[in-house]
């Protein structure tokens, strides 16, 4: 996952899941639905929360999670929530296809995936969790041929110090102690 020669594997897959998150993302950033009052966040949220009748399922497995969106839309998050997911959405596939910050971009994109997921939409959605867990994993040459070829030396990573981050160490004087 560290060889830079690697990196021509990563980039069409970077691409390819960029790709998908800008289009997702795109047409909600243009819809008023998402931008202005969430009311299509807030239908889906509606949708998914409700448990059918005896013979059939519902769309979340999981009651902790129902709660969770429940809450949401009665504390009617979706009006500002709905704004958060779909520039998230746009901003993943922007960095993704630049490749600027990868590991970011593709972490908060297994973010959204797995919420959706939870959600009880499956589309695409394992898919792309899938190929960007790998991406996550491939940070440090996924977006070699991208924006993080110069990104990354400049910011530094947690365990080395970038250009810009370089903080040098504080000269200590010595205190004299009285004798």
């Amino acid at each position: 996952m560290g060889n830079t020669y690697l990196a021509v594997f990563w980039m069409p897959i970077r691409f390819f899941v960029g790709l998908q998150w800008l289009q997702a993302g795109e047409h909600k950033v243009r819809d008023g639905g998402w931008m202005s009052s969430g009311s299509s966040l807030q239908r889906f949220w509606e949708r998914v929360v409700a448990v059918p009748e005896a013979p059939g399922r519902p769309a979340i497995t999981y009651g902790w999670y129902r709660d969770v969106l429940q809450y949401m839309l009665d504390n009617e998050w979706y009006t500002w929530f709905a704004k958060v997911v779909a520039v998230g959405e746009l901003l993943v596939g922007l960095g993704l296809i630049v490749g600027a910050l990868v590991g970011i971009a593709a972490f908060s994109g297994t973010l959204l995936n797995f919420s959706f997921i939870l959600a009880g939409t499956t589309s695409t959605n394992p898919v792309l969790f899938g190929l960007t867990v790998f991406l996550v994993l491939a940070w440090k040459v996924a977006g070699y041929w991208g924006i993080d070829r110069y990104l990354i030396p400049m910011l530094g990573s947690p365990w080395t110090p970038g250009t810009m981050t370089h903080h040098h160490e504080p000269v200590l004087k010595e205190v004299p102690v009285p004798a």
